[in-house]
């Protein structure tokens, strides 16, 4: 055996550390290959623990809904409901009118939603294609009014809302919600950003105006992103209370969030299992439409380029 030969890397040992090249020794891709496996077992199972842990109050709700009051009284830590009954669900939607409270909040959503839609998807077209002196600075203070907490417009609100004679009227709920939403705004300026410009250019040789490019062009390839932002504005407006309960003095007005607030007031101390079945009949319809459009909301976040302007 020669010197030359003494200073070639040994192959065929899966046991040795191969070299990458440079004559330095690298790690073999066996162990490569396991320290990956290890690391994603570890990061999985992470998650997985995180994740039983959020979701184990809500599985608690519904399990407690479905017990009987003497097992809620005998033994109120118990999991398994012994036997399973709907006695709470009944007595829940019996004790308050929760049938004029889910009308008022789904027509709500409805009319915010669809308002929102419009005049999102219109000014979104017009902050990413038409140029004018201040549009970047107008768009910058617009969206930087999303980091101001609702809390310290309350009261200002309430006042204009007074000014209106909109104070213990749906309109203080639907009208603003249609009109102001600056996430809504810069969703959608993103999904226009990401389309093509050719399209609007061919319009525009053809002889279409703005109004025409983006009611027949723009319109139409922003429905991804209109799906996932509808879900987004309903769970939003589904979910409101504090303006709700500031500007709503009727009962008959009350939104679903409202209504349970009040019941919880008076049947919390009582019969928690009640307080338990109202809470799912609050939570499970938008939980079922988030379910439903999840990886819709995911999609279009992915396609509008969020992470990467």
């Amino acid at each position: 055996m020669t010197a030359a030969d003494l200073t070639q890397p040994l192959v065929g040992d899966p046991d040795l550390e191969r070299h990458d090249g440079t004559g330095r020794a690298g790690p073999h891709p066996g162990r490569e290959r396991g320290r990956r496996t290890v690391g994603r077992a570890l990061i999985h199972t992470a998650l997985a623990v995180a994740g039983l842990a959020m979701v184990f109050p809500f599985v608690w709700m519904l399990l407690t809904s479905f017990k009987t009051l003497p097992q809620l009284l005998q033994d109120p830590l118990s999991f398994w409901p012994d036997p399973w009954t709907l006695d709470k669900y009944v007595g829940a939607w019996n004790a308050v009118p929760f049938g004029q409270a889910y009308l008022n909040s789904i027509y709500i959503c409805v009319l915010a939603v669809v308002g929102t839609l419009l005049t999102a998807s219109m000014a979104g077209y017009a902050f990413a294609r038409i140029r004018f002196r201040g549009s970047r600075v107008l768009f910058i203070v617009f969206l930087a009014t999303q980091m101001i907490p609702k809390q310290v417009t309350l009261i200002p609100f309430y006042l204009l809302m007074a000014q209106f004679g909109w104070v213990d009227s749906h309109l203080s709920l639907i009208v603003p919600a249609m009109l102001v939403n600056p996430f809504a705004v810069f969703l959608m300026r993103q999904f226009v950003l990401s389309l093509p410009k050719e399209l609007e250019e061919a319009a525009l040789v053809d002889g279409a105006g703005r109004w025409r490019i983006f009611w027949s062009i723009i319109l139409p390839n922003l429905k991804p992103g209109l799906g996932a932002l509808s879900i987004i504005v309903a769970l939003d407006v589904w979910n409101s209370f504090l303006f709700p309960l500031v500007l709503l003095n009727s009962p008959d007005l009350f939104t679903v969030p409202l209504l349970l607030a009040s019941f919880r007031g008076q049947f919390g101390s009582v019969d928690y299992g009640l307080v338990m079945a109202a809470s799912a009949l609050a939570t499970i319809p938008m939980l079922v439409a988030f379910v439903i459009g999840q990886r819709r909301i995911l999609n279009s976040m992915a396609a509008s380029g969020l992470g990467g302007r």
